[in-house]
This record gives C-alpha cells, structure tokens and sequence, in this order.
C-alpha cells in the first residue's frame, strides 16, 4: 500500500514485523498512533525505549532483569533446593501468577530444534550444568512445554542431570500436549505443578 507519507510507510513496515501482525493491523495501528493524543503515543515509545535499555538478562537464571542478579534470584525467602527450567521468561510470569513455586528458575530461552539450529549450546545448557553442579538443588522441576520440542528438551535435560541424590521432575500433563503454558489458566498450572513426576 502507498502512503502519502514516508514516515508512515515506515511506521506501518516496523509495526507489521511484530509477531502476529499482518499488514491490515499494522495499518490500523500506525493509523491509531496518528488519532491519539501526541502523549499517548510518546508514552509508548517512552515505554519502548526504557525496556531495550534499562531490561535486560539475569546472568544467574537467564530471566528478564532490571538488576544483577534478578529480584527472584536475590531473593533470600526462595527456596534454593528447587530449580524450574523453563523455555521463556514468559513461563516465569505465568508460574509466579500461581503463587504456588517458591523455588530458582532456569530459563532456557527456547527448546532444542536441530532443524533449526537450535542446539545445547544456544539453550544455556551449560550454564545450567554449571549452575547445578555448584548448587544444592535437591529436586530439578522440568516445565518445558508439552510439544516435540519442549519434550526433547526436557529429555535431553533429565538424561543430562540424573544422578548426585538430584530428584528430576516433570510438570503433570495438566498443560494439554501441544499446547503452550503461556496459554494455560492459573488452575491448570497449580495442577501441573503438584501432579509433577519423576522424568
């Protein structure tokens, strides 16, 4: 689509490489931008700019952090013998909503896919080698998702952790095969969560 105006144009181009936006809502969008009052839409781009330079990783579980290490990394009242491996940091907003974990995370930052490219190595399995070996983490809770990837992933992490008195869990199949957890409701995970079993 031609606009009359470049700025636009490329407003509109930026829009529509967000995940899950096609040109007709990247159009409405842009369009948006232009109706609302200039402040809103300067409170967006605030937004945006704050999180690409005040957010960044944890280097201790690989979670979104504003500080070193992350607040639940830091924090003394969680328990430091329970590690949940996660794909995304998005499974640690939705497992902490349950109220139910109190235990360290280990974001992965995806699943294994050799297809793809996506190897241990791309996955922070070494730092999660590292993290348990220097830990006393006495049970390993595998949250991956309940698809081909996540359950390769969370094959390949039992096979890689099993030993040393280490009791290696997996999330109970409350969370439907092929699903995501960033779609399951709190119940669904708090039932997952207490259904874990031996991987």
């Amino acid at each position: 689509m031609q606009y009359s105006s470049r700025h636009l144009e490329d407003l509109v181009r930026e829009i529509a490489r967000l995940p899950g936006v096609g040109g007709k809502t990247a159009h409405r969008l842009a369009f948006h931008l232009l109706r609302v009052p200039a402040k809103e839409a300067l409170a967006l781009a605030m937004a945006i700019e704050q999180v690409r330079t005040r957010v960044g990783i944890c280097a201790e579980c690989g979670n979104i952090a504003e500080t070193q290490p992350c607040h639940l990394c830091a924090d003394p009242k969680r328990d430091r013998t329970q590690l949940c491996i996660v794909e995304e940091p998005s499974d640690v907003i939705l497992l902490e909503r349950t109220g139910h974990y109190r235990g360290l995370y280990h974001v992965l930052r995806g699943a294994l896919s050799p297809a793809d490219g996506v190897g241990p190595e791309e996955l922070r399995f070494p730092a999660l080698c590292e993290r348990v070996e220097q830990g006393a983490f006495r049970e390993i809770i595998l949250a991956t998702n309940p698809t081909a990837a996540g359950e390769a992933t969370a094959h390949a992490i039992a096979e890689l952790l099993t030993g040393a008195g280490r009791r290696i869990t997996r999330i109970a199949r409350g969370v439907p095969v092929g699903s995501e957890l960033e779609f399951a409701d709190q119940v669904t995970l708090i039932r997952a969560l207490e259904g874990r079993k031996d991987a």
